[in-house]
């Protein structure tokens, strides 16, 4: 089944690239910057792997604030990324300011390895950037037959529940499980109503974004993307007030706040720097790995997982609906169908490639 959940509508408004194509010359763009090549390579993967799964809000669209940031010395190319303190199942490390998506993938590197000496490993990170999509991490422990955990704070972007302004980032949760069959159980959602990127493409397109995402500075519900990315704030899950839950998505929120800030020493609030301002960021991040085979054997955990897939996915249908998914599905068809017909890349995204490409000196390969 040829499967894409954020299909390029309408087609002529974008370019269809391949996705070899489109890896090496995103990494040709950090190399050109100073990165190492094999930083180059998981800073380009990551963004890429967004695109290829549907997450267009994450990928290269946001190729110009990560330029930016290594331009200007907030973001620096090649960090010293430490571990500061650590024991047999936890670690705390300190990016050093260096690329979101390098200092994410050490730090869930090294909490894979505790989970293969202790069973679960934590690993909460500060001094970091904008790390991509918080999948990427979670899935990174499915090679090794675990369960991957990845949170992430932000910069301000949310109006918490009673609140006027910007105060949470949109803080989101990613966990993946391994299954029997593809694809991997995995659940990749910001804590706000939508998050930034997708506000980004509707501002992009002209469109007016639905209401209940957002509001304008006095608190009124507003469909007007800039406005709400400039004068007011991003909604909680749950949205405006308490009763349809917009408080939980505050406690969620919250959550995460508590995993990658405050325990790690990271910035909180409005603390939170951007990847392209002229200082550091200091974002927090946080990974867990869990060793199944430590609970139960894993083929029992993997007859589990697909019981319990089974079970969601056949039950009755809703009548507005035609069919059930289940976390991962979307992703992963789309992703196979990216793979071989191509990743689609919004015209105006690809204008901004092109100039990035003239700024750095580099080849563009779609001319």
């Amino acid at each position: 089944m040829l499967y894409d959940k954020s299909p390029p509508q309408p087609p002529e408004d974008f370019k269809i690239l391949k996705y070899e194509e489109l890896l090496s010359f995103v990494k040709s763009i950090f190399v050109k910057l100073g990165v190492p090549e094999e930083d180059a390579f998981i800073v380009a993967d990551n963004l890429v792997t967004a695109d290829l799964r549907g997450i267009d809000s994450h990928g290269v669209a946001r190729l110009r604030r990560y330029v930016d940031g290594l331009r200007k010395g907030a973001v620096k190319a090649r960090p010293n990324i430490r571990v500061v303190s650590e024991g047999p199942s936890f670690a705390l490390v300190d990016g050093d300011s260096g690329l979101g998506q390098v200092v994410g993938n050490f730090s869930m590197k090294l909490a894979i390895r505790k989970a293969k000496e202790s069973g679960i490993g934590f690993v909460t990170t500060r001094m970091s950037n904008h790390y991509g999509i918080a999948g990427y991490y979670a899935m990174m422990a499915l090679e090794h037959d675990m369960i991957g955990v990845s949170m992430t704070n932000s910069r301000p972007l949310v109006a918490h529940t009673g609140a006027l302004g910007k105060w949470l980032g949109t803080n989101p949760i990613a966990l993946a499980a391994p299954t029997k069959v593809p694809p991997p159980l995995v659940i990749d959602m910001a804590t706000s109503v939508a998050p930034i990127g997708k506000m980004e493409e509707y501002s992009r397109l002209g469109k007016k974004a639905p209401l209940g995402w957002g509001i304008d500075s006095e608190g009124n519900l507003c469909d007007d993307p800039d406005k709400i990315m400039k004068e007011g704030a991003l909604l909680p899950l749950g949205g405006l007030g308490e009763l349809m839950g917009g408080h939980k998505g505050y406690g969620l929120a919250l959550l995460v706040e508590l995993f990658t800030s405050v325990l790690s020493g990271a910035a909180m609030l409005r603390d939170v720097g951007q990847t392209e301002a002229p200082k550091p960021a200091n974002v927090g991040h946080f990974f867990m790995a869990i060793d199944v085979s430590r609970f139960m054997p894993l083929d029992e955990f993997k007859d589990r997982i697909e019981k319990l897939r089974a079970e969601l996915k056949n039950a009755p249908l809703h009548p507005q609906f035609d069919r059930i998914w289940v976390h991962g599905e979307k992703s992963y068809l789309t992703s196979m169908k990216r793979m071989k017909e191509g990743v689609p890349i919004y015209k105006k995204v690809f204008e901004e490639m092109r100039n990035i490409a003239m700024e750095l000196g580099i080849s563009f390969p779609w001319e």
